[in-house]
């Protein structure tokens, strides 16, 4: 027991990011994670579409899954800027926008350094609106289709966050906690990233995955993944360490639980205005 606490309290340094390298290009864990995270997304909605004999084009997955990669990616970034990393990104514009850095040799990619998962379901979001658009179909419904997917590729993305000894948590005096290399401080830390993979991830996938044909009318699964990510993070962040740059931003409340009160009175708010609608549908 002793020596497999000692192991577990040292594993993040035990991890190296890399996969392998070729030249100057490192290829990642991180970002190994999003394309393990989209093909899951691709799969299970793939799945959905013909096992339960929803009313979409085999394609339009596909097809959707292309403006989907693109709002999480820019989403992700610019929110992120605009959240978290304004400072720098006064200092050096285009230094944080591109990923390649000039060095003696020429240049090299220097990978994309901060992700904001708020500014991502934004981008998400946007990108949605405009897809369904171009392909005149229901926003919401395409939504629905969608929401019960994204947890368990979430689950990936915090994966690649604990390969990467980011985003870890709070000092503590529990056995669980881990020592991660580039702590502040050498103590145990939360290991917020995997809670964050357990019940943002698998929990909230398992919940919308068995309720996703119950539920009572279009949009309200969307509602609920909204109310339901917000609360649980909510409360994850009591045990993630806030950013450096930031702190705690209102009161005793970091960024990301001041976003997620945001996310769940969006989803309290979406779930009051798709109601009336779909109900006014169902009776004409």
């Amino acid at each position: 027991m002793h020596n497999f606490l000692l192991w577990w309290q040292n594993l993040p340094s035990q991890m190296n990011p890399v996969i392998f390298s070729v030249g100057g290009f490192a290829i990642r864990w991180y970002g190994t994670m999003y394309i393990i995270a989209f093909a899951i997304f691709y799969l299970l909605t793939t799945w959905r579409i013909k096992k339960e004999k929803l009313p979409f084009e085999p394609d339009f997955v596909g097809d959707a899954l292309t403006w989907v990669m693109a709002g999480v990616v820019l989403g992700g970034r610019i929110g992120y800027i605009l959240f978290y990393g304004m400072g720098s990104f006064l200092k050096d514009p285009l230094g944080t926008l591109i990923p390649w850095s000039s060095t003696s040799g020429g240049c090299s990619f220097s990978g994309i350094s901060g992700m904001s998962y708020h500014g991502g379901v934004i981008g998400v979001v946007l990108a949605v609106w405009l897809f369904t658009r171009s392909r005149k179909k229901g926003f919401f419904e395409t939504f629905d289709l969608f929401i019960p997917s994204i947890p368990l590729g979430y689950t990936f993305g915090r994966l690649g966050n604990f390969i990467n000894g980011e985003l870890y948590g709070r000092v503590t005096n529990a056995s669980i906690g881990m020592y991660f290399p580039f702590a502040p401080t050498h103590e145990l830390r939360h290991p917020s990233q995997l809670y964050e993979a357990f019940f943002e991830g698998i929990v909230l996938f398992c919940i919308l995955w068995l309720i996703r044909r119950k539920s009572p009318f279009t949009g309200s699964l969307s509602a609920l993944y909204l109310f339901g990510y917000g609360f649980v993070r909510f409360f994850i962040e009591y045990f993630r360490e806030p950013d450096a740059q930031l702190g705690f931003v209102l009161l005793n409340f970091s960024m990301g639980q001041v976003l997620c009160f945001i996310m769940m009175l969006a989803g309290v708010v979406m779930f009051i205005a798709t109601k009336p609608a779909s109900v006014s549908a169902r009776t004409k």
